[in-house]
């Protein structure tokens, strides 16, 4: 079975329970790092997550895993926070983190410049918008490598 049909089935279990309880699934990814494999799901709610969270959601993920034994190889569960630095994957987020400052990397240079920092105005026709120096500026989607809430101290 391919990583993302894991990652869909894992998902598809598991969403239920996450929405019952007052979780938000950001993530679930199926890696192979090194000579292992990584069963890793990112899970948040109003407040932050407590690692008391995260064991309640492996557990819950556990039973459902042993229900329906579909995949094979060995892998280790992690679930863990998204970190304060997440980086925004889905449209929802886009909408959630609004007004928030975000860093944006490219991969290439946009504009002679490889990353940007500014504050997200939203996903608006596949385009991130943002506003830097009081000015508003879009990049495609797909010329964006990584679009990540900024940590400010």
């Amino acid at each position: 079975m391919k990583s993302k049909d894991i990652e869909s089935k894992v998902e598809e279990k598991l969403i239920s329970f996450i929405n019952d309880n007052g979780y938000e699934l950001v993530e679930v990814e199926f890696v192979k790092e090194g000579p292992n494999k990584y069963l890793r799901v990112y899970a948040d709610k109003e407040g932050g997550i407590t690692i008391d969270d995260c064991e309640i959601i492996s557990r819950a993920l556990e039973a459902e895993l042993e229900k329906d034994d579909f995949i094979e190889e060995a892998y280790i569960l992690e679930v863990s926070s998204p970190g304060i630095d997440r980086i925004l994957k889905k449209d929802f987020e886009y909408v959630k983190y609004k007004g928030r400052l975000v860093d944006i990397k490219f991969y290439k240079s946009v504009n002679n410049v490889k990353q940007i920092q500014g504050k997200l105005i939203g996903l608006i026709d596949d385009k991130i918008v943002i506003e830097e120096s009081g000015e508003e500026l879009s990049f495609d989607k797909k010329d964006v490598a990584s679009c990540r809430l900024a940590v400010v101290f």
